[in-house]
């Protein structure tokens, strides 16, 4: 089967072609990605309306680049998987307008596929081993959402924990903005904590002796605020700001590792997966990886590339949603966008 996935939530226009086999392994034949973060850094974060017309412009180019590097062309392909939420409106609306108008004018079978299943699934994207039987645990984080997912099956969760307020990636943003060093303020802030002390300023990791295993990460981000206050000339020293940035990384992936292999005991799961932008950071990546292992448990994290938003993930998550349905929804017509879609 070959997919055309199509991911436009936020602010990356994304085109992926993917083949896939009787046996479930999947190739991709094409991964395309046209990234809006230079234009968003001037602002601080990304702007939807801008995130929606730069979509708009990039996204046929976006498309062609795709077929051409698969060497295809759309009327070999067998489905169409778009996201259809959670995510932007404005941003979710192009590319799921997109998807129907291929899906109408090629008479295509179409599915719509869940944000946060696509992260799920980069996971299963170039696996250099065999994943283990399920129920798998997959802590899921990035600039919207911090989940702890029980995986029972491919498409069947269940969210064990999420942040009340802040995501952990929302909060790596926030942060860096108050250290003045721009956006995306997740690889900024790893890349200054290399050069500090994680010990010098003791933050709070909110939540940490909670019960379940949810998060907060708003009274870690005004701790942050205060500290700087408080520092007041000092916070603007380079070497302070290092160790701020470290201080600030280890609270905040500590209470991550901590409450995910606590619910990895609890549940019995046979693996722990780790996917989402955040899971780009070194530290929580080489953290979470050694405490599996402690656990005896295989850990699994989609390469790089993987990490951001992509739509080879969408086309994962779309394969396997389809293959699980009786009654597979292929028109055009009964895929509609929910930006606040849930992914259980």
């Amino acid at each position: 089967m070959k997919i055309l996935a199509i991911e436009t939530s936020c602010d990356e226009t994304a085109i992926a072609v993917l083949e896939v086999t009787e046996t479930n392994d999947i190739k991709i034949l094409a991964n395309v990605i046209s990234s809006q973060i230079a234009l968003h850094a001037q602002y601080g974060g990304v702007v939807p309306n801008l995130a929606s017309r730069e979509h708009v412009k990039n996204i046929k180019h976006v498309f062609e680049s795709a077929l051409k590097e698969a060497k295809l062309k759309i009327e070999d392909i067998d489905l169409i998987a778009v996201t259809h939420g959670p995510g932007l409106g404005p941003s979710l609306l192009v590319g799921l307008t997109f998807a129907k108008t291929l899906a109408w004018q090629y008479e295509k079978p179409i599915i719509g596929v869940n944000h946060m299943d696509g992260h799920v699934h980069s996971n299963w994207l170039e696996l250099e081993r065999l994943m283990p039987d399920f129920p798998l645990l997959n802590l899921v984080v990035s600039g919207g959402h911090t989940e702890i997912v029980l995986i029972r099956s491919h498409g069947n969760y269940e969210i064990l924990g999420e942040t009340l307020d802040d995501a952990v990636g929302e909060a790596f943003d926030k942060v860096a903005r108050l250290l003045s060093l721009g956006y995306p303020g997740g690889p900024a802030i790893s890349k200054l904590a290399e050069s500090g002390d994680a010990n010098r300023f003791p933050l709070p990791s909110p939540m940490a002796k909670s019960k379940d295993y949810n998060f907060s990460y708003s009274g870690l981000k005004t701790a942050v605020l205060y500290l700087l206050r408080n520092l007041g000339e000092r916070g603007n020293d380079e070497q302070v700001k290092a160790d701020i940035a470290a201080s600030f990384q280890k609270s905040a992936v500590n209470v991550l590792i901590d409450k995910t292999i606590r619910a990895a005991k609890e549940h019995q799961v046979n693996g722990i997966l780790l996917s989402g932008g955040v899971s780009a950071n070194k530290l929580l990546r080489e953290k979470l990886h050694i405490a599996a292992t402690e656990l005896g448990l295989p850990f699994f994290c989609p390469k790089m590339i993987y990490t951001t938003d992509n739509a080879a993930m969408i086309g994962a998550a779309g394969y396997f949603k389809w293959i699980a349905q009786t009654k597979p929804n292929a028109s055009w017509k009964d895929v509609r966008m929910d930006a606040n879609l849930r992914l259980s």
